[in-house]
């Protein structure tokens, strides 16, 4: 009795490796869920929306010299 033919071969080989990247994919997620989430400190609450330097039309303007400061003590 002769073996599978080329086309199932193939289609065995396709399955298999199917079949692994899905084990890999589940280890991975194992490994996430088990690993500490990191705390992200440098997050802080706003109490009113910044508008980057960038996008101020007039940053020598009193209003945005406070947001200024902010962002460059941010950056330090």
């Amino acid at each position: 009795m002769a073996g599978r033919g080329p086309q199932s071969f193939k289609k065995r080989m396709k399955e298999q490796q199917r079949k692994e990247k899905q084990q890999e994919k589940a280890q991975r997620r194992e490994e996430r869920k088990t690993q500490p989430k990191e705390a992200q400190d440098d997050l802080k609450v706003l109490d009113r929306p910044y508008v980057l330097p960038e996008f101020m039309d007039n940053p020598d303007d009193e209003n945005n010299t406070e947001q200024l400061e902010h962002f460059s003590n941010k950056a330090s």
